[in-house]
């Protein structure tokens, strides 16, 4: 029997349910998913293994006009996704119009490889909104299968992972089978981390926030865990602490929870403060943190 094997790739516009969806494909909580735009930052691979194939899917950030490097660097993420797809799935939602971010659009309707536009919320809509919703992204996207879902609610995401299942091309697998993930266990301290602060933090707070893990040491039946959150300004540094560190002990307690339900141990862990003056804007910073794509 012959192996398949491709690579997946999910595009679209910030907040439509990008990660909600690979996490239900994947069939496992890979990518940090909330209610705010840009959550995440990085392609996050997830990776799903039978004995007859291995589909690779890649979550990526909203494709958003750049303000500053960071930002630069999300959006070549998602560019980098239609370069390597074996099958896209460009998202979208009931709300938002086929205008939005023109050029990217373009480009994903001069790719060669099959397009599957995925109209997710339809829960928040009725019949005749939604066909309306199909016919306009017909026009835009005339070559690709339009499909409508509701990741949120699991409606019609089985019926997209069979297509996909029909597409990928005959392959030997990409990664071992036993592969969950491309990225290493401090990738996933740090998303979970940062999750908690999207939460709990308002405005800009979430948006000026970088973390990085120091020290990750596991034993037997304990990981112990030292986390540095870095902010770009001395006022955010006590925002993210907190009067008496209230608001930094929430946000260790709640990821450290988190956090022994995805490694399965007991989580040591301490979080400290420091300022990275304007990161967001600095090359150095990119590097660093692990935003430049080699």
């Amino acid at each position: 029997m012959s192996h398949r094997s491709g690579f997946v790739n999910i595009v679209g516009n910030p907040n439509v349910g990008k990660s909600t969806l690979m996490n239900l494909l994947v069939g496992e909580r890979i990518s940090i998913a909330t209610f705010k735009a840009q959550t995440t930052r990085h392609r996050i691979m997830g990776i799903v293994n039978t004995p007859e194939m291995q589909i690779c899917f890649s979550d990526t950030p909203g494709v958003l006009k750049p303000n500053y490097k960071l930002q630069e660097q999300m959006l070549q993420f998602s560019e980098s996704a239609l370069e390597d797809a074996d099958v896209l799935l460009y998202v979208t939602d009931m709300v938002e119009t086929p205008d939005k971010n023109g050029d990217f659009l373009e480009k994903v309707a001069r790719m060669s490889v099959p397009v599957l536009v995925l109209i997710n919320k339809i829960d928040l809509s009725n019949q005749e909104t939604l066909a309306a919703k199909v016919d306009e992204w017909h026009a835009v996207l005339p070559k690709a299968e339009i499909y409508p879902i509701s990741a949120l609610h699991s409606f019609g995401v089985d019926v997209v992972l069979n297509r996909i299942k029909e597409l990928l091309p005959e392959s030997p697998a990409y990664f071992d089978k036993d592969a969950l993930t491309d990225k290493p266990a401090r990738f996933f301290v740090n998303e979970i981390i940062r999750e908690k602060i999207l939460l709990y933090y308002s405005e800009e707070i979430p948006y000026s926030v970088e973390v990085v893990v120091d020290s990750f040491k596991e034993e037997k039946s304990l990981i112990r865990i030292s986390a540095v959150i870095f902010v770009e300004r001395e006022s955010q540094k006590g925002i993210i602490i907190g009067h008496q560190g209230v608001a930094l002990k929430r946000v260790s307690t709640e990821a450290r929870r988190e956090l022994e339900r995805f490694f399965g141990k007991k989580i040591f862990l301490q979080c400290f403060v420091k300022v990275d003056k304007d990161w967001r804007s600095s090359e150095r910073a990119m590097r660093q943190y692990g935003y430049d794509l080699q």
